[in-house]
């Protein structure tokens, strides 16, 4: 019940939690609603101003309000909204010729979704139709959507909400570096014990597996990541067994991490992927992904199919003014640049900090995983205490991490060197109040 005392923030909440599911996580002890952003700075409904570090989760690629995706979608808005793909659209045409170059895979076809749980539903869906096969190789810890077949091959127990799925998943070690039983090896016997691993699994398969879905960086799996090659290793072992790669970019692609365009260029050694998925961040707000196939692979499927809203004019057109403006202006490069910047300091202001585990990552997508002081023990309640605390002096990140205890940054890539400079100065800070919380409650 809304009493008339309430204000505007604490009405608009209480609507919130009365028609929306009470899963549908919210960041905050307060929650905030964004209204409208410029740059890398958003403001909320009360007009406070933050330094946003985690860009709509990933998808704020270069910047929010960015003049040339606005006027591409109002342009596009004005003409036609919507058509599908039952007509032809050189907007859809000429995008997918770009991400066809783009994407290093020979003889490329693209089909276009709204996210990248659909992306990712739809690569699992062409590797088994042409494997003839249900069985999936995933990795543990990795995150691929929310619907019911991307659930399936989740390996991070905090966001598998079933034990069902259409599809039998086998999962290999890799995705995560600093922790479980490979964690003490050095990075080439690491390599070769996790090789060794998909051997055995494939040996106990007992079938024609379909594909191996990996993301390059597990990104709700808290920025997590293999050593470079490690999925060109697999995909020699694949390779053997005709089994699919299907590459998880929807939150590595474009830049992000720096040294390349894609998540899978540090693992190129074996070629290619099979199959590539991407989403978020190609029209920098605007609801898109898809699925890049060798033609083989992408044409197998006998049943007609058509989307409805995959490559709409409007998303295509503010994809093709993103796409234009990053490659431009070297956003790739700028991740670099920028991203090694502020990895240093917030590395500086770990050293100083037993709170802090670890700080990783490449380009513009760095963890930070919080630890209950002087312990190995994940603490998701150091986590917390850095968003609140970071939010009130004006910066929002993410969390993620199997539990919940890492932070995610990952800002537009356009960040500049003064707002890094004063995101890191708000981090450093945020995380103190962490390390004080602690000390208080072990007072009490």
């Amino acid at each position: 019940m809304i009493t008339g005392t309430a204000s505007p923030h604490e009405a608009l909440y209480a609507r919130h939690r009365a028609v929306l599911p009470d899963w549908l996580a919210t960041y905050y002890e307060r929650p905030i609603e964004l209204t409208h952003g410029e740059g890398r700075h958003v403001w909320d409904a009360e007009g406070n101003r933050y330094l946003d570090f985690f860009g709509g989760i990933l998808t704020t690629m270069t910047a929010h309000a960015l003049p040339e995706v606005t006027a591409a979608v109002a342009a596009q808005a004005g003409r036609l909204l919507h058509s599908s793909t039952l007509y032809l659209s050189s907007q859809a045409v000429e995008l997918a010729e770009r991400i066809a170059r783009l994407s290093g895979i020979p003889d490329a076809r693209v089909f276009f979704t709204t996210s990248g749980t659909e992306a990712n539903d739809t690569a699992l869906l062409l590797a088994t139709a042409y494997r003839g096969s249900n069985q999936v190789l995933a990795l543990r810890n990795g995150y691929h959507g929310r619907s019911f077949s991307a659930v399936g091959v989740t390996g991070n127990s905090a966001w598998s909400p079933t034990s069902l799925s259409p599809l039998q998943t086998l999962y290999v070690h890799g995705g995560v570096r600093g922790r479980g039983p490979y964690a003490h090896l050095a990075d080439p016997e690491f390599v070769m014990a996790c090789v060794a691993d998909l051997e055995d699994v494939l040996g106990q398969a007992g079938g024609r597996v379909a594909a191996l879905i990996a993301e390059p960086v597990q990104g709700v799996g808290g920025f997590t990541m293999p050593p470079d090659g490690l999925l060109a290793a697999f995909k020699q072992v694949l390779d053997r067994h005709g089994i699919l790669w299907i590459t998880d970019e929807v939150q590595t692609g474009w830049g992000r991490t720096g040294d390349h365009f894609w998540g899978w260029q540090a693992h190129a050694a074996a070629g290619p992927p099979d199959i590539l998925t991407f989403a978020k961040g190609v029209g920098n707000g605007m609801s898109m992904g898809g699925v890049v196939a060798r033609a083989e692979v992408m044409n197998c499927l006998s049943a007609n199919s058509i989307s409805t809203f995959g490559g709409s004019p409007v998303t295509a057109a503010a994809a093709l003014a993103n796409l234009d403006h990053l490659v431009g202006h070297d956003l790739q490069g700028n991740a670099r640049r920028v991203g090694g910047l502020l990895r240093a300091r917030i590395e500086a202001a770990a050293a100083r900090l037993d709170v802090v585990r670890e700080v990783r990552g490449r380009g513009l997508m760095l963890g930070v995983e919080m630890v209950v002081p002087g312990t190995d023990r994940p603490s998701a309640q150091a986590a917390g205490v850095v968003l609140e605390a970071a939010r009130e002096i004006g910066l929002l990140v993410g969390k993620g991490g199997r539990a919940g205890n890492v932070l995610r940054i990952a800002p537009p890539l356009s960040l500049t060197v003064a707002e890094a400079e004063e995101g890191a100065d708000i981090l450093e800070a945020a995380l103190a109040a962490a390390r004080e919380d602690y000390a208080a409650r072990v007072a009490l």
